[in-house]
Parts: structure tokens; C-alpha cells; sequence
């Protein structure tokens, strides 16, 4: 618009000058010709100074221009690029808000199964307990009958002992002993030699002072429930669960003890040692603190 405004300016110019000169007489018209002409060629000049401005400056408009729109490319680039990455973050957002709700539903499953499977695992087991512990108590009530029958049995036992049946048994043994038992000797059987103690084969307390584990035999368990110690004394007649096969000495010969013939049965009384006739339950022969 600039370099249009000027183009007219020195055309207008140009006419006014040029009718200036036709106006002049034909002398001054020729006197002024050469400043006309100087003059026209400044206007000319002008004209395309003016113009290589225009030009510069449609240049730089141009220029302008295009960096605007550089400019505006740019930012929209920029927006461009910042909504696809705004929609990717969002993407990214909901996939990992998927990928957690997803997990959390996994998780909540998980623990209700575990939780299902405890609570059958649970009364599975409650199960087998009461089964268990009912079957527990009917073996513990039938273990109980048994054991009360039995202090009833024996209770009673002891009753008929007191009563005088014990008496009448010892009397019976004694005459089916006298018929019928004999000593592998030919003598009495009630005959028993207590000077086995002389002989040196049968000293027993010097070869246990040698030989003391040997005495260590163990707990001494009674046969009757309460109990206690009593010092016995050669004469006394036993009841026949004291001369058990449990209380027996079988091998007496490894404590230097003789060899018991007959009816008669070393057997061990807490730590003493009794020779017992075991048809009759009389103690022919003591030994105190035989054992350790």
C-alpha cells in the first residue's frame, strides 16, 4: 500500500511539471528543459528508491510472515504433540487402573477361596478332634471301668484273705507239700543249708565290690498299690505275687548265689534277696542289701 501511494505522488508530480513547461514560453521552455529533465531524474530516482523500499519491506512481511507461520506451525505441533501425550498418559492411567483393579479383584477371589478353604479345613478338622476326642474318652471310660472292676476284684481278694481264705490256702499248701514234694537229694524238701555261706565260692560281697554295676537292676515295683518296706525274717510266709515270675532270680549264679533246688526260688525284695519255697510261701533264707 506504501510503495502504491508513492508511485502516485511522483506521477502527479511528474504531470504538474510537465504542464508548467508546456505553460512557459518556448525560451524558457528550453531554458528549464535540463532542470526538468534533473528534475525528472531525481523523481525517478526517488521512484525506485521508494520502490526497492517497498520491496524490502514486502521482504520482510513476507519474512514476517512466513515466521508466524513457523511460529503458528509450531505451537500447534507443540499442542499436537502435548494432546498425544496427554492421551497416551491417560491411556497409560486407565490401563495400569484396569491392570490394579484387576489385580485387587484377583487379590479379594484369592483370599475369599483362602478364607473358604480355611474354614472347610476347619471343620474338617473339628471333625476329626471331636472324633478323635470321643473316641479318646470311651477308651478312657472303658479303661476306667476296667481299672475300677479290677480294685474291685482285688479289693475283694483281700477281703477273702482277711476273712481267713489265705489261711485255709497256706494250710492246703502245706498238705499237698508234705505228700507229694521231695528234695532231688532224697531229703526233706524243707530242709535248707544255710552254710553255703562259708564257701568261697559263693562271696558275693567281694565280687561286688568289683562287679557293683552289676547289683544295679533297677526299680523295685510292688505288687500291691501302697505298699511300703518291711524288714521279712526267715520264717515268714509270702503271698504267691511277691515270688513271681517277675520277682525271680533266674541266673544265680551271676551273683555269686547258690543254685536253689526244689521247691525253692531266689526271688528279689526291693534290695534284699529271699529264698522262697514257692508251694508253701515260706522264707527259708534272707539276704539284706543285696542290691544297690
Amino acid at each position: 500500500m506504501a510503495g502504491a501511494s508513492l508511485f502516485t505522488k511522483s506521477a502527479l508530480a511528474a504531470l504538474a511539471a510537465g504542464l508548467a513547461f508546456a505553460a512557459l514560453p518556448a525560451n524558457a521552455a528550453e531554458a528549464n528543459a535540463g532542470v526538468a529533465t534533473m528534475h525528472a531524474a531525481s523523481f525517478v530516482e526517488q521512484d525506485r528508491q521508494e520502490r526497492r523500499k517497498a520491496r524490502s519491506e514486502r521482504r520482510k512481511d513476507r519474512a514476517t510472515q512466513r515466521t508466524q507461520r513457523q511460529r503458528t506451525e509450531r505451537r500447534q505441533e507443540r499442542r499436537t504433540e502435548r494432546r498425544q501425550e496427554r492421551r497416551s498418559e491417560r491411556r497409560q492411567e486407565r490401563r495400569s487402573e484396569r491392570r490394579q483393579e484387576t489385580r485387587q479383584e484377583r487379590r479379594a477371589e484369592r483370599r475369599q477361596e483362602t478364607r473358604q478353604e480355611r474354614r472347610a479345613d476347619g471343620r474338617q478338622d473339628r471333625r476329626v478332634r471331636q472324633r478323635t476326642e470321643q473316641r479318646q474318652a470311651y477308651r478312657q471310660g472303658r479303661r476306667d471301668e476296667r481299672r475300677a472292676d479290677g480294685r474291685q476284684d482285688r479289693r475283694q481278694t483281700r477281703q477273702a484273705y482277711r476273712e481267713g481264705r489265705r489261711d485255709a490256702t497256706r494250710q492246703a499248701y502245706r498238705q499237698r507239700d508234705q505228700r507229694r514234694y521231695r528234695d532231688y537229694r532224697g531229703g526233706d524238701y524243707r530242709r535248707w543249708n544255710r552254710r553255703w555261706r562259708d564257701q568261697r565260692r559263693y562271696d558275693w560281697q567281694r565280687y561286688r565290690t568289683h562287679n557293683r554295676t552289676s547289683y544295679r537292676i533297677g526299680r523295685y515295683h510292688v505288687p500291691y498299690r501302697n505298699y511300703r518296706y518291711r524288714r521279712l525274717s526267715i520264717g515268714i510266709f509270702l503271698d504267691n505275687l511277691f515270688y513271681g515270675n517277675r520277682y525271680r532270680i533266674v541266673n544265680p549264679w551271676q551273683y555269686r548265689l547258690p543254685p536253689a533246688y526244689g521247691p525253692y526260688r531266689w526271688v528279689r525284695y526291693y534290695d534284699d534277696v529271699l529264698l522262697v519255697n514257692t508251694y508253701t510261701g515260706e522264707v527259708r533264707d534272707v539276704i539284706y542289701d543285696f542290691f544297690w
